[in-house]
């Protein structure tokens, strides 16, 4: 009986830290850098967050557009 607690407890704990992982990387947001000048043109949030060009997040997805 105490393995099946033991088993148990440790799926939920991996579980919450993969749903976790999974949450987090679905909400970073879309950082589009223009291909000729390498600057930002825009910031697609998929979050409640309002990032922008000027107020960049920490973590982003790189994408290169023309």
């Amino acid at each position: 009986m105490k393995n099946v607690l033991v088993n148990s407890a440790m799926f939920l704990v991996i579980a919450a830290g993969a749903a976790y992982a999974l949450n987090f990387a679905l909400t970073l947001p879309d950082v589009h850098f223009s291909n000729s000048t390498g600057h930002c043109v825009e910031v697609i949030n998929y979050s409640d967050d309002n990032y922008s060009c000027e107020n960049m997040p920490v973590k982003f997805n790189h994408v290169w557009v023309k």
